[in-house]
C-alpha cells in the first residue's frame, strides 16, 4: 500500500448512519436514507471522495468480504494474506440520501475514480485486500449495479480497455475499520491525491488541447493538478501558488497533458511539481510541499550553484561592492522583489548610500519580511529573511540609517529590480 502520508482525503464532519444493525442512530434516518458497500483499493482515498460527493451523508472505512480470521488492518495486510482469496477486502460503506443523488450516480462515480480491469490491485497496492467489488444490500442494488457495470465495460472497451473484474454480490457483514483510519486528513495534513481511474468517463467531457510548445525552452514549472477534487492540490494552491509571483512560471497541466515533454517522475499522484528546463524534466516531487520545502527546490531550479543559492539557504553575505550591488545601487525609481517569490520586498524611496557595500534601506515594504535573532559569528543581530520564500536577505541595525533610522543592510544577490510603471501594472493585473 501506498504510505498512507500520501494520499487524497477530503475532511468533512461524520454524516448520518442508516441501519440500526450497523450501529447508526436511527432516529437521524430518513426514508431515503440508503447504503451500498464499496471496495476500489486502498480505502482512505475511496472514503474521502465520497464524503465530498453530494448527498453523500457520511462514508466509513472498513472490512467486509473474508473469513477465517478477524479482520483488522493488521492482520489483513500480512504477507501470507496477500493473495489469500479468503482474505478480507478494504472497502467504504457510502451512506446516501437517495433524494439527492441516486444509487446509478454513485456507482458511475465508483466505476469512474480506480480502474476495474485490474485483479486484485490498484497502482502500487497489490494484494487482495485491494480488489475491486461492490457489496449490495438487495436484489435491486444487485441488478443496478449488474446495469452500471455492463455499460462501463461498453466505454472501456472502445477505449482499448480490458474485462471489468469487479466482482458484485450480496454484504454479509461490514466491519469498521480502526478509528485513525477515519477522517485521514486530519490527522495526516500532507500528502498527495492518488490517481488510478481510467480517465474513461460515463459522461464524455472534452478535454481542453494544450500546447507545450513555450515549455521547450527556458525553464518552466508544472504542476499536475486533479480532476477531482483533491485536497492537498488545494492546499499547495493556497499556500505557495495563491501569492507567487516569481520570473518562473507555473502551469498547469493534467497528467494526460504533457505531450511533447520529457518526464521521468510517475504522474500518478496530485499535485506533482515538476521543474522543466528546455523540455525536459530537471527534478520531480509528488505530493504537497510546505513553502520552505518548494522554494529551496526552486532555488535550486533557478539559482543552481551559485552565490546567490549560498546567501538565500546558508545565510551567506554578497561580497563586498559586488556585481549586483553596483548595478542596483543607482537603479530608477522601482521595487526590490525576492528572487524566487516575486514578492516586493524593498523600495527605492527607502533605499540609502550607507557607503558599506551592501544595499541599505531604512525600512522593508510592510508586511513582507520577518525578523529572526541571529547570534552567529559571536554577535548578537536581527535576521532578516523573505516572509513568502523563506530566503535569507540580511540584517537591520537600529540607528545606523538617515535621521537615526534602522538600517535594512541587504544582499543583492538575492533580489531582483522592477521599475515603478511595471511593478504598478502587475499589481494591477492581479
Amino acid at each position: 500500500m501506498f504510505n498512507k502520508l500520501f494520499l487524497c482525503i477530503i475532511s468533512l464532519l461524520l454524516g448520518l448512519g442508516a441501519s440500526s444493525v450497523l450501529g447508526a442512530d436511527k432516529g437521524n434516518m430518513t426514508d431515503a436514507t440508503t447504503q451500498i458497500v464499496l471496495g476500489a483499493g486502498c480505502f482512505w482515498g475511496v472514503e474521502k471522495r465520497f464524503e465530498a460527493m453530494p448527498g453523500v451523508l457520511n462514508a466509513v472505512s472498513g472490512y467486509a468480504d473474508g473469513r477465517g480470521f478477524k479482520p483488522t488492518y493488521k492482520n489483513i495486510i500480512a504477507r501470507k494474506r496477500r493473495y489469500d482469496e479468503n482474505n478480507y477486502a478494504e472497502v467504504v460503506r457510502v451512506t446516501f440520501n437517495a433524494n439527492v443523488v441516486g444509487l446509478e450516480q454513485i456507482l458511475q462515480y465508483y466505476f469512474e475514480q480506480h480502474d476495474p480491469t485490474q485483479v486484485n490491485r490498484q497502482g502500487n497496492d497489490k494484494g487482495t485486500q485491494y480488489r475491486s467489488t461492490i457489496l449490495t444490500y438487495n436484489e435491486e442494488q444487485q441488478s443496478i449495479a449488474d446495469t452500471i457495470k455492463n455499460q462501463y465495460q461498453q466505454l472501456l472497451t472502445e477505449a482499448g480497455y480490458g474485462k471489468i473484474v469487479t466482482v458484485i454480490k450480496p454484504l454479509d457483514r461490514f466491519y469498521p475499520a480502526e478509528q485513525y483510519h477515519q477522517d485521514y486528513l486530519q490527522k495526516n495534513p500532507n500528502g498527495y491525491c492518488p490517481d488510478h481511474s481510467t480517465g474513461v468517463r460515463f459522461t464524455k467531457q472534452e478535454e481542453a488541447r494544450v500546447d507545450n510548445t513555450p515549455l521547450l525552452k527556458g525553464k518552466h514549472i508544472v504542476m499536475l493538478d486533479a480532476r477531482a477534487y483533491c485536497p492537498y492540490c488545494e492546499k499547495f494552491k493556497a499556500d505557495v501558488l495563491n501569492d507567487y509571483q516569481g520570473s518562473i512560471k507555473v502551469h498547469m497541466r493534467y497528467a494526460s497533458q504533457l505531450d511533447g515533454l520529457t518526464v521521468t517522475t510517475p504522474t500518478f499522484a496530485t499535485p506533482t511539481i515538476l521543474f522543466i528546463e528546455n523540455g525536459k524534466e530537471v527534478a520531480g516531487y509528488q505530493g504537497y510541499m510546505e513553502p520552505g520545502l518548494f522554494y529551496k527546490a526552486l532555488g535550486a531550479f533557478k539559482l543552481g550553484n551559485t552565490e546567490a543559492y549560498r546567501v538565500a539557504f546558508n545565510k551567506g553575505t554578497d561580497n563586498r561592492f559586488c556585481k549586483e550591488y553596483e548595478i542596483f545601487k543607482n537603479t530608477p525609481d522601482g521595487v526590490f522583489i525576492d528572487k524566487l517569490s516575486g514578492a516586493p520586498l524593498f523600495d527605492t524611496k527607502d533605499r540609502f548610500n550607507s557607503g558599506t557595500g551592501w544595499l541599505s534601506f531604512t525600512k522593508p515594504v510592510a508586511g513582507q519580511v520577518t525578523r529572526h535573532q541571529d547570534n552567529s559569528f559571536g554577535m548578537r543581530r536581527v535576521e532578516i529573511r523573505s516572509k513568502s520564500s523563506g530566503i535569507h536577505l540580511g540584517h537591520v541595525f537600529a540607528n545606523e540609517g538617515p535621521g537615526g533610522k534602522p538600517r535594512y543592510c541587504i544582499n543583492a544577490t538575492v533580489l531582483e529590480f522592477v521599475p515603478r510603471a511595471q511593478y504598478l501594472a502587475r499589481t494591477e493585473a492581479q
